[in-house]
C-alpha cells in the first residue's frame, strides 16, 4: 500500500498551492469549456487578478462570495481567487427555487455575488425578498447586466494581480457547499483548505491515480461535492486538462463529449450510465478514448457496471462520497471492481458499522457507516445540533446503512431513514431495487414502503425500458423474478409504474416524494 504524502504545513494556502504544482505547466490547457480553453498560465494569472479584484470590492478575510455559476472556466477563476485571497466562497446549485436562495443569501451574509447571466432573473428575485444586502453583483457571461452590476471579465481584467496569498493554514475556513435539504433546510457546510489537500491526495493520487495527460469530464456540477473533486480539485492536482459542459447533461450532450473531445476519464452518476446504455446513439467503444469512468451519489446497480463494461471495455470505479467528507472515502480501485459493491476503504479513512446500540457490528449484520477521515467538514455553520450528531469527535456519521463481507468489501444497504421493517425483519430498498433491475424489461427501480392495516408493505416504482409495455402481467412477473433472487419477505408486494422517477438536479432518486406518493 502507497503511503500518504506528509501533512501540508502550518502556513498553507490551497490555491497558491495548486499554482506551485503547475508553474511547469504555464502553456497547456487546463480547462476546456463551451466557449474556449484556458492555459495553466492563464488561470493562475486571473485566479489572482480575482483574488486583487475582491480585495477592491472591500471584502476581507473570511467574508463570504455566492457564487452561483454554470460551469464555465470562470468557475475556477473566481473560486481559486477567493481562497488566494483568503475569501470564502458559498458554492450554490445552480437549479434551486427563490427560496432556497433568499435563505442561502441570509444564512451566509455574503457580501458579493457572482452569478451566471442565465441565472440573475431567478438571483434578482432573491435579492429583492432577502433581508440581507448583497453589495456587489458580478454577471459572468454574455448577457445582459442589471444596472449597478459589474461584467466578470471587465471586473478581472482591470485588476492587477494580487502578489502574495493570505497567510492561511490547513484548519483555515476555504469555503461552503450546502448540503441536502431534504431533512429541513440545506446546512451549510464548512471546509478547510487542508480538506481539499486531502481528498486531492487519499482519493485523487491513490485511487484515481490522475495522469498529466489524461482528459477527465464530470457530468456532475461543480457545484456539487463530487463534480467539485472531478473538476477542479484532481485535474488541477494532477495537471490534467478538464471539461467543463454549463448544459443540461443529456445522454446526447454527453456522447458529443466523449466522441469529440475523447475525454480519457469520466465521471457520471447511475441514473445517467443507465439513460446511455438505453440511448439508441450509444457511441461504439472505438469511438471514444475511456481509459477509467467513476460513479458516485447513489450505488451502481450490477448490471449497469457489467454491460457498460462490456460495452467500453472500461471500469467503473463505484464509491461512496458525502458533502461532510467532500468527496470519496469508500471505493472500487483500478483492476480490483467488484460490482454490486462499494468496494473498501480509502487510503486514509477508517470505517466502522455499528448497530442501534452503537456498538461494532459484525461482518455480514447491517450497521450505520461512521467514517473517520483527514477531510472532515469543520461544521455545519449556525447549526450546532446537526454538528454535533453528524460530527461525533473524530468520527463522522454517514446517515447511510452497510454490510461488509467477510472479504472486506462493503454493500450499501440504503439510508438510514430508507430502511424498511418488513415482517419483524430490515429490507434494503436498494437491495430489491438491484434484483428489479436484472430484469430486461427494467431501467430503473425505487423502492419505499406503504402503511397498509398498521403493516409496512413493500413498493417498487418501476420505469421501463423502450419497447416494454406495462402490464399487470409484468407487474406480476416482476414480483416473482425478486422472489427468486431474494428471501420470500423482501420481493415487493406491490409495482407501480411510472415514466421516469423524480430525481434531485444530481441525479440521486428523491425517494421521499415517492413515499408521498405512496401514502396518498
Amino acid at each position: 500500500m502507497a503511503k500518504l504524502a506528509e501533512a501540508p504545513p502550518s502556513r498553507f494556502n490551497f490555491a497558491q498551492h495548486l499554482a506551485e504544482r503547475n508553474t511547469g505547466r504555464a502553456g497547456k490547457i487546463a480547462y476546456v469549456d463551451d466557449s474556449g480553453s484556458i492555459t495553466y498560465g492563464e488561470l493562475a494569472l486571473k485566479a489572482r487578478q480575482a483574488a486583487s479584484a475582491l480585495a477592491a470590492l472591500g471584502l476581507r478575510r473570511e467574508e463570504r462570495v455566492f457564487v452561483c455559476l454554470l460551469d464555465t472556466v470562470d468557475f475556477p477563476v473566481l473560486y481559486l481567487g477567493a481562497l488566494y485571497a483568503g475569501v470564502v466562497p458559498v458554492c450554490v446549485n445552480t437549479l434551486l427555487t427563490v427560496d432556497d436562495y433568499v435563505y442561502m443569501l441570509e444564512h451566509s451574509r455574503a457580501q458579493a455575488l457572482v452569478v451566471s447571466s442565465a441565472l440573475v432573473p431567478m438571483l434578482s428575485q432573491a435579492m429583492s425578498r432577502s433581508s440581507h444586502e448583497v453589495k456587489h453583483v458580478i454577471v459572468s457571461g454574455a448577457g445582459d447586466v442589471p444596472a449597478g452590476a459589474l461584467r466578470f471579465g471587465d471586473w478581472i481584467g482591470q485588476a492587477a494581480p494580487a502578489t502574495a496569498p493570505a497567510s492561511t493554514g490547513p484548519d483555515s475556513i476555504a469555503f461552503w457547499l450546502y448540503s441536502s435539504g431534504s431533512t429541513g433546510r440545506p446546512k451549510g457546510t464548512v471546509h478547510s483548505h487542508g480538506n481539499l489537500f486531502w481528498t486531492a491526495e487519499t482519493y485523487g493520487t491513490h485511487v484515481l491515480g490522475l495522469r498529466e495527460s489524461d482528459v477527465v469530464f464530470s457530468v456532475p456540477k461543480l457545484y456539487f461535492a463530487y463534480g467539485f473533486g472531478n473538476s477542479l480539485t484532481f485535474p488541477l492536482w494532477a495537471g490534467a486538462t478538464a471539461l467543463l459542459m454549463a448544459e443540461r447533461p443529456t445522454p446526447a450532450a454527453v456522447f458529443k463529449r466523449l466522441v469529440e473531445r475523447k475525454p480519457t476519464v469520466f465521471f457520471g452518476v447511475p441514473t445517467l450510465y443507465a439513460a446511455m446504455l438505453a440511448a439508441p446513439d450509444l457511441p461504439a467503444r472505438g469511438d471514444v478514448a475511456l481509459r477509467l469512468c467513476v460513479s458516485a451519489g447513489e450505488p451502481l446497480p450490477k448490471d449497469i457496471g457489467d454491460r457498460f463494461t462490456a460495452r467500453f471495455g472500461c471500469e467503473i470505479l463505484d464509491g461512496i462520497g458525502s458533502t461532510e467528507l467532500l468527496h470519496i472515502f469508500l471505493s472500487n480501485r483500478p483492476g480490483d471492481v467488484r460490482y454490486g459493491t462499494t468496494g473498501k476503504p480509502v487510503e486514509g479513512y477508517d470505517i466502522e458499522l455499528r448497530g442501534d446500540d452503537g456498538r461494532p457490528v459484525g461482518d455480514g449484520e447491517i450497521g450505520d457507516l461512521y467514517i473517520r477521515g483527514p477531510s472532515a467538514a469543520l461544521m455545519y455553520w449556525e447549526n450546532s445540533n446537526k454538528s454535533r450528531a453528524t460530527f461525533q469527535g473524530e468520527w463522522t456519521k454517514s446517515g447511510d446503512k452497510y454490510v461488509r463481507g467477510a472479504d472486506g468489501y462493503y454493500t450499501y444497504s440504503g439510508r438510514s431513514d430508507d430502511m424498511l421493517r418488513v415482517s419483524g425483519q430490515y429490507v434494503s430498498p436498494f437491495e430489491v431495487e438491484a434484483a428489479l433491475m436484472r430484469h430486461d424489461a427494467v431501467l430503473e427501480a425505487a423502492v419505499v414502503g406503504r402503511m397498509e392495516g398498521g403493516l409496512t408493505r413493500t413498493l417498487a416504482y418501476v420505469v421501463l425500458k423502450s419497447g416494454h409495455a406495462e402490464s399487470g402481467e409484468l407487474a406480476e412477473a416482476l414480483k416473482a423474478f425478486v422472489k427468486d433472487q431474494l428471501a420470500p419477505h423482501k420481493y415487493p408486494r406491490e409495482i407501480r409504474f411510472l415514466a421516469e422517477l423524480p430525481k434531485t438536479s444530481t441525479g440521486k432518486i428523491q425517494r421521499f416524494k415517492l413515499r408521498e406518493a405512496a401514502a396518498r
